[in-house]
C-alpha cells in the first residue's frame, strides 16, 4: 500500500490537464465499432482506459500505442470461443461493454475488483428478463449470453447515465429502430451530451428529445475517424481549487466549449468567489477569499469531493445536494469525504443525499485514507495546502485508475511531499 506524506505548501503555477477519461473510453468503444483504421491522440492510459482498451481487444478490436495515441483496427470480430473481460474497478467499461457483447450469441465473462463487483446492474437485468437473454449471477463474475433485440427501452433518469450511453453504442447497429424513455429527470445530462457527441463524430445520429426521449434509427454505421481528446474538467477541478484556496494556477488544455457536466466547477467556483480568468484553452484561477455557496451535484457528481474541500475552507455554511450517487462510486464517497476531512478538523455533517459544511479558517492535518477512491484521494490532497500541520494519506496509490500523474503535477505545483509504500 502507497501512503503520501504532504507537508502544508500553497500550490501556483501552470498545468496542462489531462485529457478527458469520460471522452477517452467512448472514442475507442465507438473506433471499435468502425470499420476501418482510427485514431485517437492525447490519451492518457489509466487503470480505467487500459480496462476498456483491453475489452474491446477482447472483442476483436486490434489497438496500436503510439506515445500518447491510439491506432484502433475496429470491426468486432465474430469470436469463436468464449470471452473473457477483466474490468479492473472501472464501471464505465464494465457498463459499455456489456451492451457491446450482445452483438453476438457468444458468451461473455465479466469480472472485476474492488468496489466493482457490488455496484448495481439493475437497469440491464431488467433488459435481459424482457428480451430472454442469459445472465449467471447479480454480481461479478457474470456469464451473459444472448442478442439484443431493438425496441422501446425505458430507463430511470436517477439511475447513472452509464447505461444509457451502453445502449446508446449498440442501438444504432440493430435492424430496427429504437427509443430509449426516460421516466424521471435525467441526472449527469453531460455524460449522455460527451456520448452523443462522440458517436456524431464516427457517422452515428442520436436525436435527443429534451432528455426524456432518445430515438435511435436502426441500421447505422460507425465510420472511421480522428479524434484529439480534450482536457479532463474533473481533473481540472483539483487544480482550479488548489489555485482559489491557495495560489494562482493556470489550466491549459480545456474547452470553454466542451459539453463535459464538470465543466460546472467553473460556476461553482466563480460563485463562492473564486477569481477565474479565461483565455484560449486555458484557465486561471487566483487565490480568492472563499466563501460559502450551495450547489446541485446530481449532474456532475465527480466534483463534489473536492468541492467539500472548498466549502469546508469558505467562510460560512455551505450545502451540496443533488448527491445520492456518490454512495454507489468506488467508495460511499458522501461517508469518506466526510469522516476524513472531518478528521482534519472540517466541520461536516452528512445528510442522505447532501452535505452540510460550516467553513474554517484552516484545517489541522493528520492521518487520512483514500477508502480506495482515487478522486477522494486527490481531494484531501489538495486540503493540505490549507492545514497547519503534515498530512498523511494511507492507500494514495489508487489515483492511477484515472490520474497517475496526479502527485507528480502536484509536487511540480509547488506541492512537499513524499511517498513510500508500506509493507
Amino acid at each position: 500500500m502507497k501512503i503520501v506524506e504532504i507537508t502544508p505548501a500553497p500550490l501556483k503555477g501552470n498545468i496542462l490537464i489531462p485529457p478527458s477519461k469520460s471522452l477517452c473510453h467512448r472514442a475507442i468503444i465507438a473506433a471499435a465499432l468502425a470499420e476501418g483504421q482510427s485514431i485517437i491522440s492525447n490519451v492518457l492510459l489509466s487503470k480505467d482506459i487500459l480496462a476498456t482498451m483491453k475489452g474491446v481487444q477482447a472483442l476483436g478490436a486490434e489497438i496500436t500505442q503510439l506515445a500518447d495515441s491510439l491506432i484502433i483496427e475496429g470491426g468486432l470480430a465474430s469470436q469463436e470461443q468464449d470471452v473473457l473481460i477483466d474490468c479492473n474497478e472501472s464501471g464505465s467499461t464494465l457498463r459499455f461493454l456489456i451492451p457491446l457483447g450482445l452483438l453476438s450469441s457468444n458468451r461473455i465473462t465479466y469480472t472485476g475488483i474492488g468496489n466493482l463487483p457490488h455496484r448495481p446492474l439493475t437497469p440491464y437485468f431488467d433488459i435481459f428478463k424482457e428480451q430472454d437473454i442469459f445472465y449467471s449471477s447479480n454480481i461479478l463474475p457474470i456469464e451473459i449470453e444472448g442478442r439484443l433485440k431493438p425496441g422501446l427501452f425505458q430507463m430511470s433518469g436517477s439511475i447513472s447515465s452509464q447505461f444509457i450511453t451502453g445502449l446508446m453504442f449498440v442501438l444504432p447497429l440493430l435492424n430496427a429502430d429504437s427509443t430509449i424513455i426516460i421516466t424521471s429527470p435525467l441526472e449527469s445530462k453531460g455524460y449522455i451530451d460527451i456520448t452523443i457527441e462522440a458517436l456524431r463524430c464516427f457517422g452515428i445520429h442520436i436525436e435527443n428529445n429534451h432528455y426524456e426521449q432518445f430515438f435511435i434509427k436502426g441500421n447505422q454505421c460507425y465510420r472511421p475517424a480522428q479524434i484529439a481528446v480534450e482536457g479532463d474538467y474533473s481533473q481540472a477541478a483539483f487544480w482550479l481549487a488548489a489555485g482559489a484556496l491557495s495560489g494562482d494556477i493556470t489550466c491549459a488544455g480545456l474547452s470553454q466549449s466542451s459539453c463535459q457536466g464538470d465543466k460546472a466547477i467553473l460556476k461553482i467556483l466563480e460563485n463562492s468567489g473564486a477569481k477565474l480568468s479565461y483565455n484560449a484553452g486555458y484557465v486561471t484561477s487566483k487565490h480568492s477569499k472563499m466563501h460559502a455557496f450551495d450547489a446541485d451535484v446530481s449532474q456532475c457528481p465527480d466534483i463534489a469531493p473536492v468541492l467539500a474541500v472548498v466549502a469546508a475552507l469558505s467562510h460560512g455554511t455551505s450545502k451540496i445536494t443533488g448527491a445520492a450517487r456518490l454512495r454507489i462510486k468506488e467508495c460511499d464517497r458522501l461517508k469518506a469525504i466526510t469522516s476524513e476531512l472531518n478528521k482534519l478538523g472540517a466541520k461536516i455533517l452528512e445528510g442522505e443525499d447532501s452535505l452540510t459544511i460550516h467553513g474554517v479558517e484552516q484545517l489541522k492535518g493528520g492521518e487520512v485514507d483514500s477508502w480506495g477512491d482515487h478522486r477522494i484521494a486527490m481531494a484531501l490532497a489538495i486540503a493540505a495546502a490549507k492545514c497547519k500541520e503534515p498530512i498523511r494519506i494511507y492507500n494514495s496509490g489508487v489515483i492511477e485508475k484515472s490520474y497517475p500523474s496526479f502527485f507528480e503535477d502536484f509536487k511540480m505545483l509547488g506541492g512537499n511531499l513524499n511517498e513510500r509504500n508500506l509493507g
